[in-house]
């Protein structure tokens, strides 16, 4: 049985957690670079898993959150979680190929290779806002790098955390895939584990302890975090088609997207023809929310109030609040899409990670002045820029640091199994997706090949006058 319980009871947390990892290092050491064919059927079996419990995952996660849309479950997660298996699989073999690599004449007939194997056990925590992408899409590169993967789905998740153990036990060998579940003291434990990489997703706050807990064991770490995303909206921008794509990214899911457009920075004299577009296009896409099926509850009610408590500090010192679209519902953690208008610093909306349907709208002056308002703050895991000035773009674009950027759009860039998906700075670090997850999970191993003939030899000791003068011509051709 795939889970902790499968263990004796009496045993600690920490033995119970040891004894599922020792077991997949142990199957790492009867097989420690797995062949394409191995590889290739461990994805099949990941995709079919998919398949056929696709009802199951989607209305574990409706159950989880209290409202979401099956469609919304499959368009971020499933299907973004298929295609990266897709583009594995083509790809793989052209990714375990040995590279070649050139070498000095000095060293020469010798050759020089880089091998890319396998790093061992890969851990991969995730968090609840997307359950199944975030836990199996990196799940995706640690399989194509031929690894073996203990998964922690989040808490706040359970009844698709269950579902997800039972389907992963049906699919994989315990010493393959194994899914560990629990509350925030499986989580701890479970980040100490001396694995070979370790995978988080999930807030800033938590991402320092786990990197923290993974540096006792020198465990390498990629942190998938979040921060303030901004969308600078440029004076050459379409801004109705902006409005649009804005309102779509932030209010899928209910903005509980780690690169959810978290504030808006619009020129000052577009300020309210950009809100009206906003609630505008936001009132198309939602004509209501309460008793909405295709608008999503927020997970939990800590969550919920504090949103609550975001605009309600926000009034306090002057903000003002637009209605994108009526109608909350506390019983089932409905938030109203909300615009904050004059909006300052000081404000707990923009020194944190808002999460939810809340979007504050900046005004600025210049460009610069945009700009400038960004680099002033962490460095964000998105940004986002709608215009058609391709200068002004390209200023954005080499001017700020971020983790990802789309233009004239939200969100999609994540979608792109071509593109690495990561954070810089305080949005995490390390990336996965595509080739750049599947190198990330491997080692690449730098292989040098002597030959039989070798001039490294001249230089062995005892030195004399040949080897001074070999010396010489290597200071000066070498």
């Amino acid at each position: 049985m795939n889970k902790l319980s499968a263990i004796a009871e009496e045993r600690p947390l920490d033995t119970q957690l040891t004894v599922l990892l020792d077991r997949q290092k142990a199957a790492v050491q009867r097989d420690m670079n797995p062949v394409i064919a191995l590889r290739l059927d461990r994805l099949a079996r990941l995709d079919r898993m998919i398949v056929q419990n696709e009802r199951s995952f989607a209305d574990a996660i409706a159950a989880d959150f209290g409202i979401r849309s099956h469609i919304v479950t499959a368009l971020t997660e499933t299907l973004v979680t298929r295609a990266a298996i897709r583009h594995a699989k083509r790809h793989l073999r052209a990714w375990m190929r040995p590279r070649n690599v050139g070498v000095s004449w000095t060293f020469k007939p010798g050759r020089a290779r880089i091998m890319i194997q396998p790093l061992g056990v890969v851990g991969i925590v995730a968090p609840w806002n997307y359950p199944l992408q975030l836990v199996l899409n990196p799940l995706v590169g640690a399989l194509a790098a031929g690894n073996r993967a203990m998964l922690k789905p989040s808490e706040l998740t359970p009844r698709f955390a269950d579902v997800l153990r039972q389907a992963v036990s049906q699919a994989f060998a315990e010493d393959e895939v194994v899914v560990v579940t629990g509350g925030p003291d499986v989580a701890k434990a479970f980040s100490t584990l001396p694995f070979d990489h370790l995978l988080f997703t999930g807030s800033t706050a938590v991402g320092r302890i786990v990197a923290q807990a993974a540096a006792r064991n020198l465990t390498p770490v990629t942190l998938e975090l979040g921060g303030k995303s901004p969308a600078i909206i440029d004076a050459s921008a379409d801004l109705k088609l902006a409005a649009n794509r804005l309102a779509w990214g932030k209010l899928l899911n209910s903005g509980q997207t780690c690169v959810a457009p978290d504030y808006a920075l619009v020129p000052k004299a577009l300020v309210d023809e950009f809100t009206a577009h906003l609630s505008e296009r936001a009132k198309a896409q939602y004509p209501k929310t309460a008793g909405n099926p295709d608008y999503t509850s927020i997970v939990s009610d800590r969550h919920f109030q504090r949103l609550n408590d975001l605009v309600a500090d926000a009034v306090s010192r002057g903000a003002k609040t637009v209605e994108l679209v009526g109608g909350s519902d506390t019983a089932v953690r409905i938030f109203a899409p909300t615009a904050l208008l004059n909006v300052n610093a000081e404000m707990a909306v923009m020194q944190e990670e808002i999460f939810g349907p809340i979007l504050p709208i900046i005004g600025y002056d210049t460009l610069e002045d945009a700009i400038g308002f960004v680099n002033k703050r962490d460095r964000p895991l998105a940004l986002y820029w709608f215009g058609r000035d391709h200068a002004a773009r390209d200023k954005v674009l080499n001017g700020t640091i971020s983790g990802g950027v789309t233009i004239n759009d939200t969100i999609v860039h994540l979608a792109q199994e071509g593109l690495p998906f990561g954070g810089v700075g305080q949005s995490g670090y390390g990336h996965y997706h595509g080739e750049l997850g599947f190198r990330a999970m491997s080692k690449e191993k730098p292989v040098f090949l002597q030959a039989r003939l070798s001039a490294g030899s001249l230089l062995y000791p005892p030195y004399g006058r040949f080897s001074r003068f070999l010396l010489k011509i290597l200071k000066r051709f070498g």
